[in-house]
């Protein structure tokens, strides 16, 4: 099959606060829908760190200059499986992730400097509060957008039948 009949990925967006403890919560759902679905969905990760979180911000730029290293996905499990921690220590966690996933860490602490990713952070931010991200995590796929920040009980499943239809028509 060539690139041109390959069947398109369904992106599921996830507006994130990477010092969330719903998005710590909610990362053993995207890791089973990740797990079900493999290259079929395309997981996004969308930055809304929240203001009552002091180090979203700054872990938000971290993750982007994950990215920019080739590791985003990693990074982003990483921090968000230590999202109590961050809260604690702030800024030498996210130093500290970075250099046990093999990253250059003096690159991180440089980008948290000179705030290279902030029109990156920022752009997610306004584009999340356009159409209503109000917290987080907020899940967007198809036209729907479903908020698991006030309750998380049946998002999976839900986004599991809106995936599944988007696919069946593709």
């Amino acid at each position: 099959m060539n690139d041109s009949t390959a069947i398109r990925p369904v992106v599921l967006g996830i507006w994130c606060d990477l010092e969330c403890p719903d998005c710590h919560r909610a990362l053993d759902d995207v890791r089973a829908l990740r797990a079900r679905y493999g290259d079929r969905l395309e997981p996004r990760l969308r930055h809304f760190p929240l203001e009552k979180h002091k180090h979203a911000y700054a872990a938000a730029q971290a993750a982007e200059e994950a990215a920019e290293q080739g590791r985003g996905w990693p990074y982003v499990e990483a921090v968000l499986g230590r999202t109590a921690e961050l809260a604690a220590k702030g800024e030498p966690v996210l130093l500290e992730v970075a250099r046990e996933l093999g990253l250059d860490a003096e690159e991180f602490d440089t980008a948290l400097i000179d705030g290279r990713h902030l029109l990156a952070v920022d752009a997610d931010q306004a584009e999340g509060k356009a159409i209503g991200v109000t917290g987080t995590p907020t899940y967007v796929i198809g036209d729907e957008r479903l908020d698991g920040g006030k309750s998380q009980e049946g998002l999976r499943g839900r986004i599991e039948e809106i995936a599944d239809r988007l696919l069946a028509s593709a």
